[in-house]
This record gives structure tokens, sequence and C-alpha cells, in this order.
């Protein structure tokens, strides 16, 4: 239930004038402190309250609960008010647009396993492990981490900063830029975008949003299920 009500939500997201508005602003660019940080709210708002608000409703909840500890911050960067106030709210998107995408694959990954199965946080996500999935005994830790094509698809484990319980999983998967113009002027289908539909862990849809499919989680589903058979 709340997968499909997830994905309407994403449907309706107007990544083109987000783009354009925020992608050329990158004045906040330092180290934020924790208390400042948008993430704990986004997994607030998102996965525990289940509430799929717009960025501009969820930007202004961000600045009703940080306001006094964003402007002495700001203070503290002796920054001009002005390139602040556009600078963190560029900030706040991007970590927005990337957030809410790996909260959908906590969703999609809670259709494939299970409700209950499913934990996401701050603290987690610190750890390496974005999606926590408990099934049947097993603890999976899915890390996500969006990669640039580079010929070969690393094998390298992403990096974690500690040891977690149970087995660490990494869904790597790429986006590429020419989602909206998958066409060479011959006609023929770009080489990034043959890949993307080649991937059937991850889908788009038609304003852009990339998401996850079932295929992320149904590979180690089913190894689990046959193993306890």
């Amino acid at each position: 239930m709340y997968l499909e009500k997830f994905d309407k939500f994403l449907q309706t997201v107007p990544l083109k004038d987000y783009r354009k508005k925020y992608s050329s602003i990158k004045i906040v660019e330092m180290d934020l402190p924790k208390e400042i940080q948008a993430i704990n709210l986004l997994y607030k708002v998102y996965w525990e309250e289940k509430k799929f608000i717009s960025f501009e409703k969820f930007y202004e909840r961000y600045l009703e609960e940080k306001n006094e500890l964003l402007e002495k911050f700001r203070k503290k960067t002796t920054m001009c008010k002005d390139c602040f106030v556009r600078g963190i709210e560029a900030r706040t998107y991007r970590t927005w647009a990337g957030l809410i995408t790996q909260i959908h694959g906590g969703y999609v990954a809670e259709s494939v396993f299970g409700e209950g199965t499913v934990s996401m946080s701050r603290e987690l996500d610190s750890l390496g492990a974005d999606i926590r999935v408990k099934y049947k005994n097993h603890v999976l830790n899915y890390q996500v981490k969006k990669t640039s094509f580079s010929g070969v698809m690393s094998r390298v484990p992403l990096p974690r900063k500690k040891k977690n319980e149970g087995e660490n999983i990494d869904i790597k998967y790429e986006v590429p830029t020419c989602l909206s113009d998958p066409k060479t002027k011959k006609g023929e289908f770009r080489l990034p975008y043959l890949r993307f539909l080649e991937d059937k862990r991850t889908s788009a849809f038609d304003n852009g949003f990339v998401v996850f499919t079932a295929e992320t989680f149904l590979p180690k589903k089913k190894e689990i299920d046959n193993s306890s058979k």
C-alpha cells in the first residue's frame, strides 16, 4: 500500500524544474554539523511517519525545526545571509532527492520480504546499512551507491565504517544523463540508455525519477527461501 502511494508521489516530482533551479547553486558545500543535517528528518517524515510530501513542504518543516541552529552555523561561517539561504536550500534538495530514492528502495524491499522486515535510519545509514532486512534469521545490509559507467562495474565492496551484523550487499546502479533524450541524431538508442534498459533492478518514471524494482531484492529472497527448504 505504502509503496504504491510512494510511487504515485515520486511521479509528481518536477525533477526538471528542480534541477534547473538548484543544479548551479553550490555555495554551502562544507561539512554540516549533525544537528542541522536533513537526514534524520527525512527518515522521520518519509519512513517513520510515512508522509509523502513535496520538497517545498519538507523544506518548510526543516526550516521550522532547524532555523535557530542554521542561523548560528551561518554566523559561525561568516557567510552572507542571502548566499547561505540559497545554498542551504540547494544543498538540502540534493540530499532530499538522493535519500527519497533510497527510502523508496526500502519500501520495495518490504514489498518483497514482507511487512516489518525492513529498518532504515540515520544510524544504520552511517554504518553502511542504508536498507537493513531481517528475514528468516538472516540479516541483510544493503548499501546504495549511484555510480558512473567506466567500462566494467567494479566488484570492490563499498566501504563501511564498522563491521555490521549479517551480510553486506552493495546496490550499485547507474542513472544515465540521456534518459530524457535517449536517441542519437541518427535515431539510434544511446549506449547508456541501452545499459539502463538491460538492468532490470531499476526503472524510470516519465518525469525521469529512477527507482529500484523488486528485481533488486528478489534473487536474495529466493536464495534464502531455497536454502531453508
